[in-house]
């Protein structure tokens, strides 16, 4: 059995030794060598320190023995110029592994060019000496796996364990690859579904020795059979003796995406329908699965929302706080977070359904809040509306605007769950009248913009808290949103003279000076010209100032051949799906509108956004 180091051995027998063997020659890298190749000023640590970790691993009697033939080679007189190099010191009955083609104290750039070393072949013999292996690319193939398969064997036989990380950008993942990868070798694998974020195009390989000699492969290459094999890539090779800021940098940034949320463990008993339909639904490929529908087994919050959901269990459970302020960027999933939430809530009473008002001031906001929550619970009978035409018969279950509550006396005063979306109009009189009458076991307020213009901060309804906040910025740093040009535009309009009241310029005023307006049109025809890649294939929205504004600019474009349309507060709800449809289709270029989507809209095909008025908006949501 093995046994510590008996004391002062390792201080007085072996590094003596070491260094005084050093200090007769300048040459040090032709004395010893753990690894192909060892700089000068740190081989006696780097040797001292393997042969302490290969000791602890010996019974007393075998210890002895390898100090013994340890010091006869280190103290041995010979000509060093010409002797053999240790290479390596590596467990008696285990084959020596094979030395990359660069040695380890090198750098390279590989291009898979005739006659040069291959990319795969070089990873392969990288891991072969390597203590940990990290992979981070866009996507994985089959093949690519099967490339390296003996070298990830090897890497299980040896009791390590990869580390990947991807993505299912474009849909070009393999889940057989990743299945082999957790299965067959036991690599931890994390994927990053990439419908929530923007796309993930690093590919490098960080190999991690307990020597200290640390090599990465950064490049062009993904894990596949052509990357790795014969395809044109350029990698780049780093090593730690020559480029130790930058080997350093990569496991820091590496270990960062590693705990990012977002990053998902992948099980595959657990995760692979999950990742199907990712995959298809990234590679725009028309899933045949009913498991879309299926959501109360399917929906699973992203990284970012389920920090909301742990946020919102803590204020609860640990603080006692049943009315929490949810702030989260528009696009994020706010909706889909309190939709998990009322499950979560269904999970604790056992099954049973609370009672819930979910309140919002528009119907679109609703009917789309109804399609969630039926998702996420995986019914599709669950709820009902209250807005315009629509009654509630069970009252149960309800999505209610705040005009259809505030004019009905009928709807129950208390509720088990009560949220409120888009909360920042909680100052508006009938939010007030809405917040005094009904009450709820849980509260949730929703919004993405707490801030309001006339100073008002709604954290007040809240005791000053907010659960969790995850603003635009912090939304666009964390790639959960898809990133924007910001154009800002001289229309040399002069507002001066344009009547300023309630915080506003006056509406009609605006109106006046916009409408009509033949230069503002032609700039803003040229500005589109310019800064879109082709305006004929755009799906545009347009926010104006008024309704004649709105037909204004929409008689304007639909005459430049781009067929335009206007929906403003008085278009009839069959006509604005119609137009919303057609927008969709291709067969609209741009839809104007007037207070109609300033608190968001699901159109996911919209790529332009014209912001035609003065805003006080503090960003573009």
């Amino acid at each position: 059995m093995s046994a510590p180091l008996p004391d002062g051995l390792y201080e007085s027998v072996i590094t003596p030794r070491i260094q005084r063997r050093l200090d007769v020659t300048e040459r040090a890298h032709d004395i010893v060598e753990l690894d192909p190749t060892f700089a000068p000023e740190i081989l006696g640590r780097q040797v001292g320190d393997a042969v302490r970790r290969h000791l602890e691993t010996l019974d007393t009697d075998k210890r002895l023995a390898f100090v013994e033939r340890f010091i006869e080679v280190i103290e041995s007189d010979d000509d060093l110029a010409g002797g053999t190099v240790l290479q390596s010191i590596y467990p008696a009955g285990k084959s020596q592994p094979r030395r990359p083609s660069t040695p380890l104290s090198e750098g390279a750039l590989l291009t898979n060019a005739r006659d040069e070393p291959g990319l795969g072949n070089e990873l392969a013999l990288e891991m072969e000496s390597a203590d940990e292996v990290d992979l981070l690319c866009a996507f994985v193939k089959f093949t690519g796996v099967t490339v390296l398969a003996p070298q990830f064997e090897l890497l299980a036989e040896r009791g390590i364990t990869p580390r990947v990380l991807t993505t299912t950008y474009m849909g070009a993942t393999d889940r057989r690859a990743l299945d082999v990868l957790v299965r067959d070798y036991g690599a931890r694998v994390k994927v990053r579904f990439e419908k929530a974020s923007t796309r993930l195009h690093a590919k490098a390989w960080l190999f991690r020795r307990h020597s200290g000699f640390d090599t990465a492969y950064v490049g062009s290459s993904n894990l596949s059979r052509s990357a790795l094999v014969d395809g044109l890539e350029w990698n780049v090779r780093l090593s730690s003796v020559i480029h130790a800021a930058q080997i350093a940098k990569f496991g820091t940034v590496f270990d960062s995406y590693w705990n990012m949320p977002d990053f998902e463990p992948y099980d595959p008993e657990r995760d692979a329908d999950k990742l199907d339909h990712a995959l298809e639904e990234a590679g725009g490929r028309k899933s045949d699965s009913v498991l879309v529908t299926l959501a109360g087994l399917e929906v699973r919050p992203f990284g970012h929302q389920q920090l909301m959901l742990d946020a919102l269990a803590t204020e609860r459970e640990v603080f006692g706080h049943h009315r929490n302020l949810l702030v989260a960027a528009t696009g994020t999933g706010k909706t889909v977070v309190a939709a998990l939430d009322y499950r979560r809530l269904v999970d604790e009473a056992g099954g049973a359904q609370p009672s819930l008002l979910f309140v919002a001031h528009r119907k679109e906001i609703l009917v789309q809040a109804l399609r969630t929550y039926r998702a996420v619970l995986g019914d599709g009978s669950f709820g009902e509306l209250f807005v315009g035409g629509d009654r509630p018969r069970k009252w149960k279950h309800v999505f209610a605007s705040i005009q259809s509550l505030d004019r009905d006396s009928e709807a129950s005063d208390h509720w088990d769950v009560l949220v409120i979306d888009e909360f920042h109009h909680a100052e508006a009189s009938s939010y007030r009248r809405l917040l005094s009458r009904f009450h709820a076991d849980e509260v949730l307020g929703l919004t993405a913009t707490p801030e309001r213009a006339d100073g008002v901060d709604i954290r007040e309804f809240f005791d000053g808290r907010t659960a969790y906040e995850l603003r635009l910025w912090d939304a666009l740093e964390q790639d959960l949103l898809c990133p924007f040009h910001y154009y800002g535009i001289s229309d040399n309009t002069d507002l001066r003279d344009v009547e300023w009241t309630a915080g506003q310029y006056s509406p009609g005023a605006l109106s006046a000076l916009y409408t009509g307006n033949d230069a503002r049109k032609l700039l803003i025809l040229k500005a589109l010209r310019e800064k879109v890649l082709d305006p004929s294939r755009m799906r545009a929205l347009g926010f104006c100032v008024s309704v004649d504004h709105a037909n204004y600019m929409a008689e304007t474009f639909t005459a430049r051949g781009l067929p335009s349309a206007a929906i403003v507060g008085t278009t009839a709800p069959d006509e604005r799906r119609a137009l919303v449809e057609q927008l969709k289709a291709g067969e609209l270029r741009c839809i104007f509108t007037v207070d109609v989507f300033n608190e968001g809209i699901d159109i996911p095909t919209v790529d332009v956004v014209l912001m035609l008025r003065p805003t006080a908006s503090g960003h573009l949501r």
